[in-house]
């Protein structure tokens, strides 16, 4: 399946708002991530890497959408709120158990998150570059056991 407009408001019905969330703008981030999500690393979890991605990105937008309607600057950012008070109420929140240390702006949303957490899992494991298509000893479950790197010509 490849990620359309149409199939992205299927499977997160929280966009369907053609208004809010444009097909331009679902486009414009579809083919975004189509250039950055390497194919063979993200096999068969493609379409939900690139879901998320989408997702992730165009909550940050209509934020800043919003921010310049109501007559702020759009697009300034800010993390995850901690605390909150207002007359004789206060809340606070662990904050460190909703974000993930390092995930800079994929933090921000919880689409961000999880696209975090599952482009950390592609790719895991061996990879042996300079060969085209896979080489059987390296494709098994010994492979584990190899170095990172095998030279497939050992005369260089």
């Amino acid at each position: 399946m490849t990620v359309t407009a149409a199939s992205f408001r299927i499977n997160f019905p929280e966009f369907t708002d053609a208004v809010r969330y444009p097909d331009a703008q679902l486009n414009f981030w579809i083919a975004t991530a189509v250039l950055l999500l390497n194919a063979d690393r993200w096999s068969t979890l493609r379409d939900l890497g690139t879901q998320l991605f989408i997702a992730h990105h165009i909550a940050i937008e209509r934020r800043a959408q919003d921010e310049a309607t109501n007559g702020e600057t759009p697009g300034t950012t800010t993390g995850p709120v901690s605390s909150k008070s207002g007359d004789k109420v206060s809340i606070s929140f662990d904050t460190s158990a909703a974000i993930e240390e390092r995930g800079g702006h994929w933090n921000l949303t919880v689409y961000g998150l999880r696209f975090r957490k599952l482009s950390k899992m592609m790719g895991a494991g061996p990879l042996q570059v300079g060969v085209d298509g896979p080489v059987p000893e390296l494709s098994s479950a010994v492979a584990w056991g190899y170095p990172w790197f095998i030279n497939p010509n050992p005369s260089m």
